[in-house]
């Protein structure tokens, strides 16, 4: 069943409020069998929804509207709609006599519009609001299905999910969706395509989509089957073969994240990290903080950005500030080990460089020192990073995350 979705409100052309209610329904849709082509977005216009609710018929088999079912002048939504399919409007009985309840109940007066929530297309399947006051409803004409839900998200959800989409399934006509997102991070998305470029080319079932994230890359597979164990074997065989090209680069599944993925793994491993911050000032602990769970294998961080507190605290040596400079792969391995030694951590992070914009004379903007101190030893990665001040920082603390997940998978 090829399903469209028109937003109505002059307020989504406007930027005053996001679509959130297409993206809503688009997944819940996928979810159950229905194939969603098209989003449109339309204003508080007869003319205009009567022209886009025309195009939507002419390529669709269902089509939601949410979104101008309410009591003011403009909310022409279901007018509109009822003069489309050549019906009128009637009052749910039911409906009138909640909305005339709830301002009993609430000691206001109710203006006369509101009793127009109550108006439905003839002959339609009513959906009840439970949330609030305007019913959704189902109309079918010409072998269309169309269904009108209230534009609060509140209001729309609840009903969607109560009596729109069970009314929908019934018709039967769907091939369930299921999706697989595999995350990735040190790879652009570019490079990542380029890599599985022949698996993209000849896709059908299932298929695989790219989505670049915030620093990260996510490859998207979906799969329709009506056996769910099919879908799944489709899924593993395909992320099979991604990985066999791509894995290094891969660190987890759906909504993973690198600080869930690296505490799981500290966790796990009954290992513990602690952080000394320069470049940083505080974002890796405050990353892997926002996650819940930290207190069992974070111990902290220490902000050290001069090279006063350098010393003072984590012991780096004033010959190796003096010969190499705070932004180097030698200061960066001294603040690790002594961040370490100082907490008693299993592991100790460090984050040395340069963020710019400007260079400070002794290092290119960009230039990253990230050190990691274990009982196995101290490595340094060394990153060229580019972009603002702000992106440089971010970069550099997922940098840490994943070559810190990294060693902590491979027990070193």
């Amino acid at each position: 069943m090829k399903t469209e979705i028109i937003a109505v409100g002059t307020e989504l052309l406007l930027g005053q409020i996001a679509n959130t209610n297409a993206q809503f329904l688009s997944s819940e849709l996928a979810a159950a069998g229905f194939h969603v082509y098209h989003h449109t977005a339309v204003g508080d216009n007869s003319q205009r929804l009567r022209s886009v609710m025309e195009h939507a018929a002419s390529r669709s088999d269902c089509i939601i509207l949410t979104g101008g079912l309410g009591p003011t002048k403009d909310d022409l939504t279901k007018e509109t709609a009822a003069e489309y399919i050549g019906t009128t409007l009637a009052y749910h009985a039911e409906s009138l006599e909640a909305i005339i309840e709830h301002y009993k109940k609430t000691g206001k007066e109710m203006s006369e519009n509101n009793k127009k929530q109550a108006l439905v297309i003839e002959g339609s399947f009513v959906l009840p609001n439970d949330k609030g006051m305007a019913p959704g409803m189902i109309a079918c004409h010409d072998g269309k299905v169309w269904m009108l839900l209230p534009g609060p998200p509140s209001e729309m959800k609840h009903m969607f999910q109560t009596y729109g989409l069970p009314k929908l399934l019934e018709t039967g006509r769907r091939e369930p969706v299921k999706s697989r997102v595999l995350r990735f991070f040190g790879i652009g998305e570019s490079m990542l395509e380029t890599k599985i470029a022949d698996l993209i080319e000849h896709q059908s079932n299932p298929t695989i989509a790219p989505l670049a994230g915030e620093h990260e890359v996510t490859l998207r597979l979906s799969a329709r089957f009506s056996i769910d164990a099919e879908a799944k074997k489709a899924l593993d065989e395909a992320e099979k073969k991604i990985l066999e090209r791509v894995g290094e680069f891969y660190y987890g599944h759906g909504e993973s994240t690198l600080e869930a993925m690296l505490l799981e793994s500290l966790i796990q491993s009954s290992a513990t990290v602690s952080a000394a911050e320069s470049l940083t000032g505080g974002w890796f602990g405050k990353a892997l903080t926002d996650a819940a769970g930290a207190s069992k294998a974070f111990s902290g961080s220490a902000v050290v950005y001069n090279n006063e507190m350098k010393q003072r605290m984590l012991g780096v040596k004033p010959e190796t500030l003096e010969q190499f400079g705070a932004v180097s792969p030698e200061c960066a391995a001294e603040m690790a080990e002594g961040i370490r030694s100082l907490t008693g951590t299993s592991y100790g992070i460090s984050f040395t460089g340069a963020a710019g914009p400007d260079s400070d004379g002794s290092a290119a903007p960009g230039t990253v020192y990230v050190g990691i101190a274990s009982s196995a030893g101290t490595k340094v990665l060394s990153l060229q990073l580019a972009g603002s001040r702000s992106r440089i920082r971010a970069l550099t603390v997922k940098h840490g995350m994943f070559a810190l997940w990294q060693m902590v998978k491979k027990g070193q």
